[in-house]
């Protein structure tokens, strides 16, 4: 399989890694009331992307370059200051390693699913997938930033029943900055571990603790 190719496979919605339970924060955000429309979503969107969808995409950058990913996956802790959203991303990951190991089987991705049987966090993961898949940091780099917004924006069709024209609309304009925090996190992937991003989204994080309390809702998380 091509890079191009095994790339589209990565970040495509039916690859069976989990994400379709998970909304990105945007379930809280929609009760809410801070995400009610299409231009709601895109501002929502762009924050997550420059702050959680950041510190994914050097993460898993930093994970297909070669990076100790066991130092990478505590690095992700000390980044994801909420229980819940830890919780998340270590589901997440484990069932990406699940959908990776069958489709690139590879030594790094058994051993990394040895050291953390009950999951390492998602990025981590998604960079160790790449790299069994041939590719290299920018596109983990890729995969990472479009998924920080894709899962928000196919969660708010659901939830609002908003035109998926307008969804997808959404997620084309924002695509020039998706790439371009793609090339932040593939520059910053290139240095040490401790140095990169740790971008910060508060709101993401409280939302996330008070929706896990949550007795009824329709995403995980």
């Amino acid at each position: 399989m091509s890079g191009a190719a095994a790339l589209l496979v990565l970040a495509d919605g039916r690859f069976p890694a989990g994400g379709h339970a998970h909304s990105g924060g945007a379930e809280a955000a929609v009760r809410a009331g801070r995400v009610r429309s299409a231009s709601d979503l895109a501002e929502f969107c762009r924050g997550r992307l420059h702050t959680a969808g950041l510190t994914a995409a050097a993460l898993a950058a930093a994970a297909a370059a070669g990076h100790d990913p066991l130092v990478l996956d505590e690095a992700a802790d000390a980044r994801t200051p909420s229980p819940a959203l830890r919780r998340t991303a270590r589901r997440l990951g484990r069932q990406l390693m699940r959908a990776a190991r069958a489709t690139w089987p590879g030594p790094d991705l058994d051993a990394l699913a040895a050291a953390r049987p009950k999951g390492a966090h998602q990025p981590v993961v998604l960079g160790l997938a790449a790299r069994s898949a041939g590719l290299g940091p920018l596109d983990a780099a890729q995969a990472a930033a479009y998924e920080s917004i894709s899962s928000p924006a196919t969660a708010v069709v659901r939830l609002l029943s908003l035109d998926p024209l307008e969804a997808t609309a959404v997620l084309a304009r924002l695509a020039p900055a998706a790439d371009e925090v793609a090339r932040q996190a593939e520059a910053a992937a290139q240095g040490a571990v401790e140095e990169l991003p740790a971008a910060s989204a508060p709101l993401l994080e409280i939302t996330a603790e008070q929706h896990a309390a949550w007795q009824v809702r329709l995403f995980a998380s």
